[in-house]
């Protein structure tokens, strides 16, 4: 039996710090090409013995994920004109203007037991003066790195105005194996490929893992029957069940709806594939749409009133959008080639999708009407976006092209820039961000 895994490894309590005055740092994040913000983080401060190892991790982990964003840039320590020996000492900030730094970030550790303590300040080295208040986050000693991305977050959304991701964690689909015969089996891991902790073993074909709102839950696709068949796996526990199917269907392409009530999925039946919803805890299905076509990967709206999904009702593959209680779909995708894989943004306000044209897979956003598509990314085959929880970047899956070509991560934002591959550990496709963690 593989070890339980805890999404929330611990309880983190923020605890505020006397409130001072706002600076006007700011990044204003447009479609534009953005100068990355200038900032600083000396190693933390280990305010006792065992605290030692975790101070400069952390300090490296927050500088890691304010860098991979594209929208701030890093000052090496070998630049440091001072550095921070106390994390009450006064800020020498002409030291910190002389190299450029726009944001310094200073931080304290204690360690006792299995305890860990972080207290961090976020300072606005050009108007002399603390970015909001401090704060401390408290946590077993094994959620370090939580505690390092909870600090960037908070980091990122002071800057950036809007809320952060990395405290999130993304399950996928670890592959091994030659090409011709791959073996699959789900992982989940933290949003930059750390802790990676798989949720089943390679005995069967698995896809298309989701989690639920509350990334407690997983659905997926698993062939272990031979057929497709839609599971719900439990992820502190690992345990799961079966979705309730019909004899002679095939089940595959789950979602959760926002509330986390009710399973939306692909049924096959008879040469027909056609959209169904059902409770979480069971019940009779409802079908959705009833044409003589293919429909699949439905995806809900935020406020769950609405479902995209793809369809070739048309003759081609394209994107259309119903009413979540299924009625009249209207279009949206018009472009040239195909479409397939939308996914709502959690924002409301765009919808991710695959497109292939010309021999070449994009991953692009448009608006929920269809109006102003952009494509992101362009290669040999890139597929099935996933949103981060503050709908600002996406992951998708590209594969290289030729006989020994595999599988990885990348992320996107939204604009087109900064394209990253999440480094793991193997081949993986179909990842899924989860809700930021509690």
């Amino acid at each position: 039996m593989m070890a339980l895994l805890l999404l929330a490894t611990a309880a983190l309590v923020v605890q505020p710090r006397p409130a001072v005055a706002q600076g006007p740092l700011r990044i204003e994040i447009t479609d534009g090409v953005i100068e990355p913000l200038p900032f600083a983080v000396p190693d933390f401060q280990a305010e006792n013995g065992a605290a030692a190892e975790y101070a400069r991790s952390i300090a490296r982990v927050v500088a890691a994920d304010l860098s991979g964003t594209g929208l701030f840039r890093e000052i090496p320590a070998d630049a440091f004109v001072s550095g921070i020996t106390s994390f009450a000492s006064p800020i020498a900030y002409a030291d910190w203007k002389a190299i450029n730094a726009q944001a310094l970030i200073t931080g304290a550790v204690s360690a006792s037991g299995d305890s860990l303590n972080v207290k961090f300040r976020v300072y606005d080295v050009f108007s002399g003066q603390p970015l909001g208040e401090g704060l401390q986050f408290s946590g077993a000693i094994g959620s370090w790195r939580r505690v390092a991305h909870k600090v960037a977050d908070i980091v990122y959304s002071r800057i950036t105005g809007e809320s952060g991701y990395f405290d999130s964690r993304v399950v996928f689909v670890a592959e091994t194996g030659p090409k011709n015969a791959k073996r699959k089996r789900l992982a989940v891991m933290d949003y930059d490929g750390a802790n990676v902790q798989y949720l089943t073993d390679s005995s069967a074909l698995v896809l298309a893992p989701r989690f639920s709102p509350t990334g407690d839950k997983v659905l997926y696709t698993s062939y272990e029957t031979g057929f497709p068949q839609v599971y719900v796996l439990d992820v502190a526990t690992v345990g799961r069940q079966a979705l309730s199917q019909q004899p002679g269907t095939m089940t595959f392409a789950p979602r959760f709806s926002p509330d986390g009530r009710t399973i939306v999925y692909s049924l096959s039946a008879g040469g027909n594939t056609d959209i169904y919803a059902m409770d979480i805890n069971g019940g009779n299905p409802r079908r959705l749409t009833t044409t003589p076509s293919i429909e699949t990967a439905p995806s809900y709206s935020p406020d769950g009133s609405q479902i995209v999904f793809e369809s070739d009702r048309s003759g081609t593959p394209q994107l259309y959008v119903m009413p979540a209680g299924g009625g009249e779909a209207t279009r949206i995708s018009f472009g040239q080639g195909r479409y397939g894989t939308p996914v709502w943004s959690p924002r409301g306000d765009l919808i991710a999708f695959t497109k292939q044209n010309a021999g070449r897979f994009h991953i692009g956003v448009m608006r929920t009407d269809g109006s102003e598509e952009r494509l992101l990314t362009a290669s040999f085959l890139d597929e099935g976006p996933t949103w981060a929880p503050n709908g600002r970047v996406i992951m998708f899956t590209r594969e290289s092209q030729g006989a020994t070509g595999a599988p990885s991560l990348y992320s996107v934002d939204i604009s087109g820039r900064n394209l990253r591959r999440v480094v793991t550990e193997g081949a993986a496709s179909d990842p899924a961000w989860s809700p930021l963690l509690k």
